[in-house]
C-alpha cells in the first residue's frame, strides 16, 4: 500500500476496511493529512473545490463514503462500519489525521473521534442535531418512509422526501434540480444510502438536549462553523457542542447557508486552514 508521501496526487486509491469494503478516495497536497467526510446525498465530487483549497497546506484525503461513488458496500450497514473506514483512511496516511465534516457527516466525523479513532483536531460544518423542543426535525417516522421509498424503487421520491421534510428545501427548488439530468441522476443513485446517514443521526434530531455522556471520547480541540443564513437551529447545535466538548469552539460565517461545502467552499477553507494549523 503507498504511503501518505507517495501517492501520487490526485490519483485514485483504495484502502480496505475491517470488514473488506473497498473505499476510494483521492489524495492531494503535503503536510498534516485532513479526510473529508461528507454529508448525506454527496460523495467525493461534493468536496472537490475545498479539497483543492486545503491541499495548498495539507495532506487532502477525499473519499467516497461507502456505498456511494467509487467506494463498495457491504449487505449489513451501521455506523461503526463507516467508522471504521475512516480510521482505515486514518491508518493509511500514518496513524492520525485531522477531520473536517459537513451536516450528518460532520456527526459521523464526531462519532469517528469519539470511538477512539487517533484524531487530531475537528472541524466541523453545521452538524444538524435538533436540540430545541421548538426546532422542526425530521418527520418520526423517516426512517421508514425512506425505506419503504427505496424498497419500491422510488429513489426518485426518497430523495424528494429527504430534501424536502429534512432539509427543508422548497418543493419547487425539487423541481428544477430534476431539470438537471446528470445532478438529479447522481442524487438518485446516492439515494440507497439516506439509510446510513439516519443511522448516523441517531436519536440527536429530537429537540433534546444533546447526551454528554455519547461525546465524552471527543476530548480534542474542536471548531463548530455555522452559515450565519442558515436557519437559527445550526446554531443552537452548535452552541450544545460547545457546551459538552471540553475544547470546542463555534464561529458564525456570515453570508453562508447549509449548502456552503459545495457552494463557497472559498470562504469555508480559510477556517479550516487556521483551525487544523492551531
Amino acid at each position: 500500500m503507498a504511503t501518505a508521501r507517495e501517492q501520487s496526487a490526485g490519483a485514485e486509491a483504495r484502502v480496505v476496511s475491517t470488514d473488506g469494503t473497498e473505499i476510494a478516495f483521492e489524495q492531494s497536497g503535503r503536510g498534516p493529512a485532513v479526510v473529508l467526510v461528507a454529508s448525506a446525498l454527496a460523495d467525493r465530487s461534493d468536496t472537490t473545490k475545498l479539497a483543492a483549497l486545503l491541499a495548498r497546506h495539507f495532506t487532502v484525503i477525499n473519499y467516497d463514503r461507502r456505498g456511494r461513488g467509487a467506494s463498495g458496500d457491504a449487505s449489513a450497514y451501521a455506523p461503526a462500519r463507516e467508522i471504521e473506514d475512516i480510521a482505515a483512511l486514518v491508518e493509511h496516511v500514518g496513524g492520525s489525521a485531522s477531520l473536517f465534516g459537513s451536516s450528518s457527516g460532520a456527526v459521523l466525523a464526531l462519532r469517528a473521534a469519539a470511538a477512539g479513532v487517533n484524531v487530531d483536531r475537528l472541524a466541523l460544518y453545521e452538524p444538524p442535531f435538533v436540540v430545541a423542543e421548538d426546532d422542526d426535525g425530521p418527520p418520526k417516522d423517516l426512517a421508514q418512509q425512506i425505506t419503504a421509498l427505496l424498497a419500491e424503487g422510488r429513489h426518485g421520491d426518497a430523495v424528494k422526501y429527504f430534501m424536502t421534510r429534512v432539509q427543508g428545501m422548497p418543493g419547487i427548488a425539487v423541481f428544477f434540480m430534476k431539470l438537471m439530468p446528470k445532478t438529479w441522476a447522481n442524487l438518485t443513485e446516492l439515494a440507497s444510502t439516506l439509510p446510513y446517514d439516519i443511522a448516523v443521526m441517531g436519536d440527536t434530531q429530537q429537540g433534546k438536549p444533546l447526551d454528554a455522556e455519547e461525546w465524552k471520547g471527543v476530548a480534542i480541540p474542536t471548531r463548530v462553523l455555522t452559515g450565519g443564513k442558515s436557519p437559527a437551529a445550526f446554531q443552537r447545535a452548535a452552541l450544545a457542542v460547545t457546551e459538552i466538548l471540553p475544547q470546542a469552539d463555534h464561529r458564525t460565517l456570515p453570508g453562508l447557508n447549509h449548502g456552503a461545502v459545495v457552494m463557497a467552499p472559498r470562504k469555508i477553507a480559510p477556517q479550516i486552514i487556521e483551525f487544523i494549523k492551531g
